[in-house]
């Protein structure tokens, strides 16, 4: 089960990834800034607070609490990434971080509790908390992505009005091993 889990939870992370990378290809400069409004975040504000969690949460994760002395989460809140090429840097190293980490689990320490501001987690608890912390912002992202491109905007999954074609490729194929995300481009 350890290693089943463990390759699906990479591939979850990948995903997730992935759609920020093809929100970032999308984006101009200026666009990482648009806010709907003074009291939402912009896109570059979400990868500070990403940046700032993941490495807060997978550095050392199996011998330290995930919430580090060292972060000040209030300032991920904060205009810091000021250039896309910032906003990738620190999308990257945060990302690098975690898979890091999650390529160092073994089944010797698979069993090894997690600490999160000192409430005690299993592996698999932490991961899917992460996960879905995760995917909640990087969902804000491509909505940010969609209102700031609008009818620019190039669809991340199943196109409007595209689910019959979509499936019916699916369908021919017949079933299949992997992951979902196996054949997402």
């Amino acid at each position: 089960m350890i290693p089943n889990y463990l390759n699906s939870v990479i591939k979850q992370f990948e995903y997730y990834k992935s759609l920020g990378d093809k929100t970032f290809a999308q984006l101009d400069e200026n666009d990482i800034h648009w806010t709907a409004d003074p009291n939402t975040n912009s896109i570059a504000i979400i990868v500070n607070h990403l940046w700032g969690n993941m490495m807060s949460r997978w550095t050392n994760f199996l011998t330290t609490d995930g919430e580090k002395e060292w972060r000040q989460r209030d300032l991920e809140f904060e205009k810091v990434i000021k250039t896309k090429a910032d906003l990738i840097d620190k999308w990257e190293e945060g990302w690098r971080c975690l898979f890091g980490a999650l390529y160092s689990i073994t089944p010797d320490n698979f069993d090894r509790p997690i600490y999160i501001r000192k409430q005690k987690h299993t592996m698999i608890e932490a991961f899917n908390r992460q996960l879905c912390h995760y995917a909640y912002h990087v969902g804000q992202i491509v909505l940010i992505g969609t209102q700031v491109k609008g009818n620019n905007w190039q669809s991340l999954s199943i196109p409007k009005g595209g689910s019959k074609a979509f499936n019916e490729e699916k369908m021919s194929r017949g079933k299949l091993d992997g992951h979902f995300t196996d054949d997402i481009k």
